[in-house]
Parts: structure tokens; sequence; C-alpha cells
């Protein structure tokens, strides 16, 4: 497997090879066409220049003639002058020999077609290379002779050898400059996420003190940040995980160990024991058992919850209709709890959309929590109302009881989590209440102050029940 630093290095190098390869490729063709192009227009501009001044002095003459004319008025500078015939064979050239040797050259033949014609090589006879061009003499519309001026290319040869050398090399150094340049970058890319990745390796392996180090403030360093809100978040969970465990296993243990405790004794017991200890020891049985049910209950809710899987049975229903038989079942509690829980309901229906069981489900806990926390002599005050605007229905559960930390407020409705207040209970209450709530379309919001009581406001969506 690739590393990212080694595909990084890979793409940048790619990329800077294409751009060197485009600009040196233009480079090369600027040079090229800058010196070639002078020496040719050089010479090219010679060849017309002398035949604009001699033109129609050659062609008066013949071709033996022609070769004195051009030795006495053309043959000058360092430009090879050669007179061809017709047929492209030396009769002369500046120098004053006349070999025996004949030119097919392309600007040879290009003038024997009566055009001027030029052309860059290696001469076939001298053996360098040159650039030539070729203009025809006529007499009646005839090629009769060619003038042809060749320039040796070996100083501009060696020029744009050298020119070419140098681009290389400076392409070279930028190539090098440019790993380097990569190599460093994608060390200070790739050096956060591998400290990224050692610390989750360490997290895999139990270690979760281990923190990422935000070495800048890109989108790197914003990952790092990240990454440790992630594990302190997660250091919390494991906390209220381990916490829950804790207590739901003393929850399960305590209601276990007095059913089981006064289990053994009634069956131990002999026939026509006393009445009242039999009645006390079923009476705990029935209600340690209605506790460990109710526990069950909400890690059944829980369950459901976390996997999204709870289904609601809603339907057109009045609010009031659920608070009214909760506060009837609930009422027996206030001669054994000496809590007074009062009622006041909205005028009229109050229609909502909604799952009659899971809202009275809601309710049940909420005056369940009320009268946990509310000594004697309190009260509960539970009502229901709709705002201004007749958008939302609003439950309200208030008690006069211990009320909520303020540190605690904040998390009360989470999930497992439990406040210092010395009650049992799964931790799980609110949080379903809350999820039941919101999956109504609704909010579920707690106000407290520590020893003066706590309110609790469910806002669900008015339903538009037509007349």
């Amino acid at each position: 497997m690739k590393s990212l630093k080694t595909r990084i290095v890979w793409s940048y190098m790619l990329l800077i090879f294409l751009v060197v390869c485009v600009l040196g490729g233009l480079f090369f063709t600027l040079i090229w066409n800058y010196y070639y192009g002078s020496a040719q227009s050089s010479v090219k501009q010679r060849a017309v220049s002398a035949l604009t001044m001699h033109g129609r002095s050659l062609a008066s003459l013949k071709v033996h003639d022609q070769a004195e004319y051009m030795l006495q008025y053309m043959a000058e500078g360092d430009i090879r002058l050669q007179l061809l015939d017709n047929t492209g064979e030396i009769r002369i050239d500046s120098d004053g020999f006349a070999d025996r040797a004949q030119y097919s050259t392309p600007d040879v033949r290009t003038a024997l077609g009566g055009m001027p014609g030029t052309w860059q090589g290696v001469d076939p006879y001298y053996g360098v290379r040159v650039t030539s061009v070729t203009i025809p003499v006529f007499n009646d519309k005839r090629v009769v002779s060619m003038l042809r001026y060749s320039a040796s290319l070996e100083q501009v040869d060696d020029m744009v050898s050298r020119l070419l050398q140098m681009s290389a090399i400076v392409a070279a150094a930028v190539v090098l400059l440019f790993l380097a340049l990569s190599l460093w970058m994608t060390q200070r890319i790739v050096r956060p996420i591998r400290e990224l990745t050692r610390a989750a390796r360490y997290m895999a392996e139990g270690d979760w003190t281990r923190r990422a180090v935000k070495r800048s403030d890109d989108e790197i360093g914003q990952l790092a940040e990240t990454f440790n809100a992630m594990v302190v978040e997660l250091n919390k969970r494991e906390k209220l995980k381990n916490d829950f465990i804790s207590s739901i296993s003393h929850e399960l243990r305590t209601p276990l160990t007095s059913i089981k405790g006064w289990s053994e004794t009634l069956k131990e017991g002999e026939p026509g024991e006393d009445a009242e200890d039999l009645s006390l020891g079923l009476n705990i049985i029935s209600r340690e058992t209605d506790r460990l049910s109710g526990l069950v209950e909400d890690l059944l809710d829980f369950s459901k919850l976390s996997a999204g899987s709870m289904e609601l049975h809603s339907e057109m229903l009045d609010l009031n209709s659920p608070v009214k038989e909760t506060v009837h079942q609930l009422a027996v509690r206030e001669e054994k709890t000496g809590v007074k829980l009062t009622a006041s309901l909205g005028k009229g229906p109050i229609l909502v959309y909604g799952d009659a069981n899971r809202l009275k489900q809601v309710i049940i806990n909420l005056i369940d929590n009320a009268f946990k926390f509310t000594p004697s002599g309190g009260t509960i005050r539970i009502s229901t109302t709709v705002n201004a605007d007749l958008s939302y229905a609003l439950l309200t559960v208030a008690d006069t009881g211990s009320g909520i930390e303020r540190e605690d407020l904040p998390h009360v409705t989470e999930r497992f989590y439990k406040a210092k207040t010395g009650q049992g209970g799964s931790g799980l209450g609110l949080a379903i209440c809350k999820e039941i709530t919101e999956l109504h379309g609704g909010e579920l919001n707690v106000d407290s102050e520590h020893g003066a009581g706590t309110v609790v406001t469910v806002k669900l969506p008015i339903s538009r029940h037509p007349e």
C-alpha cells in the first residue's frame, strides 16, 4: 500500500515535470526560431538584395560570363556564393573554384521550378551544417542558372547547444527544488495525520489518555481539535456507561435480594403464621417486582430509541385525556408520600397528533420523578394550556421538591446521567421522556433551582383539526 506521502510527492513531481516539459518545449521553440530563423533570414535578405542589384546584368549573360561577373562584383563577405547551372551543377563559387558537383537539395529543386528556395542541413559536399537560399536567374522566362547563398551554422549550433544545456540544468534544479519542497510540504501534512493515527491506535488498545497535538490552524488542526473533543466525549460516555452499569447492577440487586429473602422467609414459614408478616412480605415482593419491571421497561425503551426502532401509533387526541388518567392513577400516592398532587387542565380539547400510551409514559415519568424528590408536605402541580399563537400545547409538571444542582441541570436529560441526590434509578427516565417528546415533534425543557423545586415543560405542536 502506497502511503499518502508517496502519492502526494508523485503527484507534485508529475505536475512539475509536465510544467517543465511544456515550458522547456516553448523555450526550445523560441530559441530555435530566433537563432536559426535569424540566420536564414539574413542569408535570404542577402540573396534578395544581390538579385535586385545584379539580376538584369546576370540575365543578359551566358553562364560562363555570369561566373566571371559573380566573381568580380558579387563575391564578398562570409557567406558562400555558388553559381549553379540549370541542372544544379556548380560552375563557380565565391572562392573561385568550380568543383564538378551537382546539388539536388530542396532549395535547388525549388529554384529549378522558378521560385526562391531555402534549406537547412548538412552540405553534401562540404560536410558542415549550413542554411542556404537558392534563387533562379531567368532569361526569357527560362531558368538559365541559379545563385546559391549558404552560411555555416556552426556558431549558431554551438550557441543553441549551450543555451539548451543551461536550460536543462535549470530545469533539473527546478525539479529538485520542487521535490524538496514537496517532501517538506507532505511531511507537514502527513506528520499530524500519523500522530492522529497513533493516538487512535492507542485508544483502540484502551489508552484513553492520548491526545492529538494541534500544530496549525488549518483543516488538519481542526481535525486534531475535533479528535480531542471526541476523546473527551468518549471518556465521558465511558464513565457514564460504567456508572450506569454499576448503578443498574445495584438497582437490580436490591429488589432481587428483597424478593429472594422474603420468598425464602415465606417458604420456610409455618402454616398459619402471622397474617401480618405474610401480607408485608407479599407487598414487598409485589413492590420490588414492579420496580424491576420499571427498570426493564426503561432499558427496553432505551434500546429501541438507540436503534431508532421505536414506533408511534399516532392518532388525533385531546392532551387533557392522558393527563386526567395519569393524575387519577397516581393520586393514590398522596396519602403514602404526604405530597399533594393537583391538576389544572386547559379549557376545551387540546388536540395533538400523537401516541396516547407514549405520552402517558412521559407524564407518568415526570410525576414519578416529582414524587421521588418532593418531601412530605410538598405540592406537585400539573397543568395544560395553549401558547398565545395557538401553535403549541404546553404540559407543565412543577414541584416544590429539592430541585437540581446548577452543575447537574444541563445534563439531567442525557442518557445514563444521574445527579448526586442519593436516590436510585436507571438515569434513563428524563432521557426517554425527551426522546419521546422529540419523536412527536416537540421539546422538553427542565428549569430548576436547588432547594426551590423543579419545573418540567413539554411543548407539543397543536394539530389543526377541521370542523
